[in-house]
């Protein structure tokens, strides 16, 4: 690495480096190296497993105020699997070009906010910088497998109870151009598996009452709602892909051999349903499309998330979202608010009633979470610490 190089962008890149991969994180490195910059930031730390082998890193700074609400800045350390054949440079290297690109696996989803939490209170402690609020950061695992061994577990602790917080920032993601988005929902994730038994036999008869037809109504029923939904979004530049609901075909089940017709196949839907969809009319609507495609059609939930909270993003009706918006401001950040496409730990936050909004400091750049070559241009990250130096301070010195 050049010895011009920012320290904090050395971390980044450390970081980036740690092969926390699903399906098999290295979780055991990635804890060494937050529990080292804990001990950097002067934090008092701790791990937690919830769930063996599931460790939660948690850094806490007293506030001069303890008793008030604190602060909860969330990020989780797995990510998600690569194809390195698709990669410009090995995809754990953090491999950083002549632009500046930061080129890794959880670049941008999300290690960058990770450790541009830890660089911003360094700094703001370097400069003296003094916090009413009490401020934790949680570094969660499995998050991008739906968080049930991380998050989900750990709001539900007597230890989470304590820590009495009042508001959360979690992840969002990227934006191509000048502006930053900040998410204030998102959308609840039900995964359908569908069930069509039949009539089984040989392949060279006009059987009754077969698998295959049921299953074809049931995936017309599906992708006939998905079309309209793509409609919507399409022809109405207002909203965008989080105020309506996806649904993808994901899983295909069944089948003996090509001559023998089978007794039962099964299809598999991910879908991702706004806030503004009653999620009881949604399953009543999936009752009807496999009732509609023959007897004995039925549906089990692999995942099914009912949480619709929402956090409030009107001005004046929310002293947490007038600071950090105001925040915001003074840095010359220009915000874009959305419900968030997919799913992030910020939902079993929001559960529980505590306001959350999810933002990734990252403009002018493509969104490419989950994507062949992801990256992070190093200005942008360390524009994203210096936005987080006035976000965080002024959330945490909020007395009301």
């Amino acid at each position: 690495m050049a010895d011009t190089e920012h320290p904090a962008v050395t971390n980044f890149r450390n970081y980036v480096k740690i092969k926390t991969v699903q399906p098999s994180p290295d979780y055991v490195s990635c804890t060494e190296f937050l529990l080292e910059q804990a001990k950097e930031l002067g934090a008092e730390s701790q791990v937690v497993e919830c769930v063996p082998g599931k460790p939660i890193v948690l850094m806490k700074l007293v506030g001069e105020d303890p008793s008030l609400p604190s602060v909860l800045l969330n990020s989780h350390t797995d990510v998600v699997p690569v194809f390195p054949e698709h990669w410009k440079y090995e995809p754990f290297s953090a491999h950083k070009d002549e632009k500046g690109d930061i080129y890794g696996r959880g670049t941008q989803d999300m290690k960058c906010v990770g450790i541009q939490y830890m660089e911003a209170l360094k700094e703001l402690k370097k400069k003296g910088h003094k916090f009413l609020r009490t401020i934790y950061l949680s570094f969660v695992p499995d998050e991008e497998i739906g968080g049930k061994n991380g998050m989900f577990e750990f709001v539900k602790t007597e230890m989470f109870k304590k820590m009495n917080v009042g508001f959360a920032l979690d992840e969002g993601y990227a934006n191509p151009t000048e502006k930053f988005t900040v998410f204030y929902g998102e959308r609840a994730p039900w995964w359908v598996l569908v069930k069509c038994p039949g009539q089984p036999g040989h392949g060279s008869q006009f059987l009754p009452n077969t698998a295959g037809e049921k299953l074809q109504k049931v995936i017309n029923a599906f992708l006939k709602y998905r079309t309209e939904q793509e409609l919507k979004l399409k022809e109405n530049e207002d909203i965008r892909l989080g105020d309506v609901t996806s649904v993808n075909l994901t899983i295909l089940e069944g089948g003996v051999q090509f001559n023998v017709v089978p007794s039962e196949l099964s299809v598999g839907f991910d879908i991702r349903i706004t806030p503004t969809q009653d999620l009881g009319e949604f399953e009543e609507m999936i009752k009807g499309w496999c009732k509609a495609a023959g007897k004995d059609v039925v549906y089990e939930f692999r995942q099914k998330d009912m949480c619709q909270n929402i956090t409030c993003v009107e001005d004046g009706k929310s002293v947490w979202w007038d600071t950090f918006s105001e925040a915001c401001r003074k840095e010359g950040v220009s915000l874009v608010k959305e419900i968030f496409p997919a799913a992030t730990d910020s939902r079993f936050i929001r559960k529980l009633g505590i306001p959350a909004l999810g933002f990734s400091p990252m403009n002018k750049t493509p969104i490419l979470l989950h994507d062949h070559n992801e990256f992070l241009n190093e200005k942008i990250f360390l524009r994203g610490i210096e936005i987080y130096m006035t976000i965080i301070p002024d959330l945490a010195n909020l007395r009301n």
